[in-house]
Order: C-alpha cells, then sequence, then structure tokens
C-alpha cells in the first residue's frame, strides 16, 4: 500500500485508524462434523425402532433380558443426543460439539454391548454384520464407521475454535484522543 504521491504508507501512532480485523475460523469441521451426526442419529434411531417392530406379537417388552434393553435404550438415548448435537453445531452452539461427542459414545458403547446382550461373541457378531446380508447389516456397518469418525471431528481443537468464536463488535473510525463529538450541533 502506498499513500500520496507514490510514496510507502507510514503506520500512524497506536490506536490510530480501523482496528485490525480478526481471522475467523473455518467451519468445515465443525459441518463436517454435524453432518456425520445426522449420519449416526439416522443409523441409532432406525435399530431400535426396527427391533420393536420386528417383535412377534404376543411378546412384550418386558421380557426382554435387562442388557438387550439397555442396548436399545443406549441406541435411542444416542440417536436423541446426536441429532440435537448436529443441529446445535450447524447453529454453532459449543453444546452441540459435547452433545455430538456423548452421543458418539453411547453409540460405541451400545456396539460393544450388543455381543454381549445377545450371548455371541465379537468375532461372530461383527463376522455376520460384514457380510451385508441384511439392510440391518449395512445400517449397522455405517454406523460403526461413522460414530468414531463423529466423536473425532467433534472434539478436534478447529471444531471448537469455530464454535467458539464470536466476531468483535467494530469500533468507529477516531484518531488517538479525539473524543466523540455531540450529536445535533
Amino acid at each position: 500500500m502506498s499513500g500520496p504521491y507514490g510514496y510507502p504508507a507510514q503506520p500512524g501512532p497506536p490506536g490510530f485508524g480501523f482496528p485490525a480485523p480478526q481471522d475467523r475460523p473455518t467451519g468445515a469441521t465443525a459441518v463436517i462434523a454435524a453432518l456425520l451426526g445426522l449420519i449416526a442419529a439416522g443409523a441409532a434411531g432406525y435399530l431400535p425402532v426396527y427391533f420393536f417392530l420386528e417383535l412377534p406379537s404376543g411378546f412384550s417388552i418386558g421380557d426382554l433380558p435387562g442388557l438387550v434393553l439397555t442396548a436399545l435404550g443406549l441406541y435411542l438415548l444416542a440417536a436423541l443426543l446426536l441429532l440435537l448435537g448436529a443441529l446445535s453445531a450447524l447453529f454453532r452452539s459449543v453444546a452441540g460439539a459435547v452433545l455430538l461427542a456423548l452421543g458418539s459414545l453411547m453409540v460405541i458403547a451400545a456396539v460393544l454391548m450388543e455381543p454381549l446382550a445377545f450371548n455371541g461373541s465379537y468375532g461372530l457378531y461383527f463376522r455376520m454384520q460384514f457380510e451385508f446380508e441384511t439392510f440391518v447389516a449395512f445400517v449397522r456397518v455405517v454406523m460403526f464407521a461413522v460414530a468414531p469418525f463423529t466423536l473425532l471431528f467433534a472434539i478436534i481443537p478447529p471444531t471448537v475454535k469455530y464454535l467458539r468464536w464470536r466476531p468483535a463488535p467494530t469500533q468507529p473510525y477516531r484518531p488517538q484522543n479525539q473524543l466523540p463529538q455531540p450529536r445535533g450541533r
């Protein structure tokens, strides 16, 4: 930048002119976390609904073992937290990142609890899921893949920095040591 007559511009005294603009952090990681959270919320919410719809007639939810009910409850609660977290993150709230992290941790806990709830082994459970024989297996594999990435993108520093950033109010242009003039004169 040059001053009048082509000479280099000289900086003014401190406090003179406009303040330096703030660097706005990028929101790419927050948007990615929110979109992954929406996918994980859909998958985590689909599993208990499918399970409840497939119960045979005359069979009550109360007849299920406690670990099965706990795993299904974790899926439902995780789906709710992931949905609220994704929407909150899209509206630039730090609580969105916290809800996304909690929901992802609940999905991971439910995934690890599910083979124990149905008296199976982890190897057999994951082998059956990765054969993709049913749509439910596909939904579970998507959930297995998306939940850890949602957790990762929700807690990394650029996401939290973007969600916490608020622009400073703009200061009027005023030379140093000059008081504002009264209006209306």
